[in-house]
């Protein structure tokens, strides 16, 4: 990443790259001046775009904030949340949801910048035609992925919207379209060459709908056809939580509640991770098979939380800093009390810890 790489181009320019990137699925985000005191080489509406290896093409002022700006922008895409930050050296009262930043510049300047991610939703590839593949096909696009299809008979994709439909189940084919989740919804058109193929691609997690007795008779198929044991690792069998389904529109609805809890997931071990994206940031991490259906139900972080390092009651929803290590959230008031914590990150969790089993207790 070179974060103070930029480039000056119009506004239309920066509409047109914009919209490629969308386009391209890839992640960016947009950076718009809100205020600007003087002295500064920006003003209000001034906008630039980064990209996800920290390129900045735009203005939105001198040398001195464009680092800060893109070290912001990175962690909005990383946890695909809106920023709003503040980068001044005046002594002015902390507001909740604006992060605030020391302005290095000798100028004394002060400018306030709101940052908007854009962070494509996970591609699905469908393989089969049947009744509830296509199902799965139309419920997929409404919970917002990006659909493809593979089957064998593709004339059926036609009224579906789905971008891109691929005759047979050729693994070569599917590696093009780059999945991060499959579903396999053959359920007995060609089965095994359909989950072969799905499981040679780097797809971090390949649903099938089947009874758990036939997913075990394929997965051992699969062993014996030479898929090695880490990329059957990413087979979840069945495709989701159990709704006692009976009709293809009941089966698809499970299987996509399934997606919809690994896309969850995998937003959860993206925004846990500390490391700043960079350009392969679109591969996401293998996931660990999913839990029982009655271990679903999602875990909202409490309104109030004591900052460790401080001692500090924190409304969650307005804390300055979020920081995800050793499976623990960490919210934090202030720059002092983040930076303080990543000196000695051992001796804060044990307090976080420690406070947690007292509460059990």
């Amino acid at each position: 990443m070179n974060s103070t790489t930029h480039s000056a181009i119009h506004s239309d320019e920066l509409i047109q790259l914009e919209q490629r990137l969308t386009e391209q699925a890839c992640r960016f985000a947009v950076t718009t001046v809100v205020r600007a005191l003087p002295p500064t080489s920006t003003w209000v509406g001034a906008q630039a775009l980064v990209e996800s290896d920290g390129t900045l093409h735009g203005w939105i002022g001198g040398g001195c904030s464009r680092a800060i700006v893109v070290q912001a922008a990175l962690e909005a895409m990383r946890l695909g949340q809106p920023k709003l930050i503040r980068i001044s050296n005046s002594e002015v009262a902390p507001e909740p949801g604006v992060e605030h930043h020391a302005m290095p510049c000798a100028s004394n300047g002060t400018i306030e910048l709101f940052i908007q991610p854009s962070v494509p939703a996970p591609s699905v590839l469908i393989l089969g035609s049947t009744p509830a593949a296509l199902e799965a096909c139309v419920l997929s696009q409404r919970m917002g992925f990006r659909v493809h299809a593979a089957a064998h008979v593709t004339a059926p994709f036609a009224p579906l919207g789905v971008q891109r439909v691929i005759e047979g189940f050729n693994a070569d084919a599917l590696r093009v379209l780059m999945p991060q989740l499959i579903l396999v919804a053959t359920q007995g058109d060609s089965d095994e060459d359909a989950l072969e193929a799905a499981l040679q691609t780097s797809a971090v997690a390949v649903l099938l709908v089947a009874s758990q007795r036939k997913a075990d008779r394929l997965r051992n198929t699969m062993r014996v056809r030479g898929i090695p044991e880490e990329r059957l690792a990413a087979l979840h069998a069945p495709a989701g939580p159990s709704i006692h389904a009976r009709t293809p529109q009941e089966i698809a609805l499970g299987a996509v509640a399934g997606l919809v809890t690994l896309r969850r997931m995998l937003e959860q071990a993206e925004a846990n991770t500390t490391a700043t994206p960079t350009a392969g940031a679109d591969v996401l991490p293998v996931l660990p098979p999913q839990p029982p259906c009655e271990a679903m139900a999602s875990v909202e972080p409490p309104a109030r939380y004591i900052n460790p390092v401080c001692g500090m009651a924190i409304d969650v929803a307005s804390a300055r800093h979020v920081l995800g290590t050793g499976g623990e959230r960490v919210y934090f008031c202030c720059d002092g009390c983040k930076l303080e914590f990543e000196r000695a990150p051992g001796k804060y969790l044990a307090i976080v810890q420690e406070r947690r089993q007292r509460e059990v207790v």
